[in-house]
């Protein structure tokens, strides 16, 4: 069987409001909702979500869908950046390149991408420690952190390479037994399912 890491799509984004207390767009909200509708989210059997705005927005979609209820794990936040609060769009994505350029130091305050990698991947590895394999399972939060969890997943360093296109409402999956990636980033309403 396999796992899914999905990150949340489209936000309202608002420079007064916590980037963590974001929540979906009207376009965001609506690329959950055709996902929902997919025979592989009505399969899943556990959803587990970062405690963000955001991804529990995401998260509480697909459960409908699945009959099932979300679990919130505050360890699968996305990389801590409130030392710099929110960045305009340009300035973000320079400060991502860093980060990912630079994972072992810390984009002015910052947490470290091999600090934020080792959390996800704890936190991942906790839940499937006493999950039943045979159980479809998505875990739903951030483009940083998803990334950093793919790159464990491939055995490879830490590189923005691998990040998801298109700015969020992505997912990736991969085998509950060997912890390997089995597809990459594909957007959640195209996906086709476990094959």
């Amino acid at each position: 069987m396999r796992g899914l890491y999905i990150t949340h799509p489209q936000v309202k984004i608002d420079p007064s409001v916590p980037v963590p207390q974001w929540g979906l767009s009207e376009t965001g909200e609506a690329r959950v909702r055709a996902a929902a509708r997919s025979e592989w989210a009505r399969q899943l059997r556990r959803i587990v979500s970062s405690d963000e705005t955001k991804a529990i927005q995401t998260a509480a979609i697909l459960a409908q869908a699945a009959g099932v209820t979300i679990e919130i794990v505050p360890g699968m936040h996305e990389n801590d950046r409130s030392a710099t609060g929110f960045l305009p769009p340009a300035e973000f994505e320079k400060a991502a390149d860093w980060f990912f350029a630079h994972p072992e130091q810390s984009f002015r305050g910052w947490e470290r991408a091999i600090d934020a990698q080792a959390r996800i991947v704890s936190a991942v590895e906790t839940i499937l420690d006493d999950h039943d394999p045979t159980a479809p399972i998505a875990f739903v939060g951030h483009g940083g952190v998803g990334t950093l969890l793919k790159c464990h997943l491939e055995r490879r360093t830490i590189s923005r390479d691998g990040d998801q296109p298109g700015g969020g409402g992505n997912l990736h999956c991969f085998s509950l037994a060997e912890r390997r990636l089995s597809c990459d980033w594909t957007p959640i309403e195209d996906w086709q399912g476990w094959m």
